[in-house]
C-alpha cells in the first residue's frame, strides 16, 4: 500500500511588514485568540515560557465557532526566528495534526504560509476521506481569516 502522506491545505498571505513583526506575532501562541476563529485561548505549559521547539503549551477551541470547547495539549515541533513556526496537536507522541506558518521576506514585506497536515494514520486518512473536503473548505476559511487578522495588526 505504501507509505500515506499527509493530507492537509495551506493559505498565503502577504503582509506589509518586516518578517521579524510577523514571526512575533505568529509565534506568541498567547495572542492567538485575537485572531483564530477557532482557537480562542492558549497558554504556555510544563514551564514553556515562549516559541522553542519542545515547548508545550494548550489551546482553548471552539470547534466552527459552535459545539463543544475543549483544551488541546501542543508541542512545538519547529520554531525557527524569521522562517517557520510549528506545532504538532496531541497528546506526547500520538499528534492528530501539525499546524505551522512559513515566513519569506518578499515584496517589501512578508508572505505568510499558514498550513496543516493530519497525521497519516488510518483512522485520520478515513476521517479525511468521509469530512475532508468539507473540513478542509472550513480549515482554509480559518486560516485565511486568521491571517487576514493578523495582517490588519502587524500592518498597523
Amino acid at each position: 500500500m505504501g507509505i500515506l502522506k499527509p493530507l492537509g491545505g495551506e493559505v498565503t498571505v502577504h503582509m506589509k511588514a518586516p518578517v521579524e513583526d510577523v514571526w512575533a506575532l505568529v509565534s506568541d501562541v498567547t495572542r492567538i485568540g485575537e485572531f483564530s476563529p477557532e482557537t480562542f485561548e492558549a497558554q504556555w505549559t510544563h514551564g514553556a515560557t515562549g516559541p522553542v521547539a519542545g515547548a508545550r503549551f494548550k489551546g482553548h477551541v471552539k470547534r466552527n465557532g459552535v459545539g463543544p470547547v475543549y483544551w488541546t495539549p501542543c508541542t512545538v515541533t519547529k520554531a525557527e526566528p524569521n522562517q517557520v513556526f510549528e506545532f504538532a496537536v496531541g497528546l506526547d507522541g500520538n499528534a492528530l495534526n501539525t499546524w505551522g506558518y512559513r515566513m519569506q521576506a518578499e515584496n517589501g514585506g512578508t508572505s505568510v504560509t499558514e498550513y496543516f497536515r493530519l497525521t497519516p494514520a488510518w483512522y485520520m486518512r478515513g476521517y479525511w476521506l468521509v469530512l475532508g473536503r468539507l473540513r478542509g473548505k472550513t480549515n482554509e476559511r480559518g486560516m485565511r481569516t486568521t491571517l487576514e487578522r493578523m495582517k490588519a495588526v502587524v500592518e498597523a
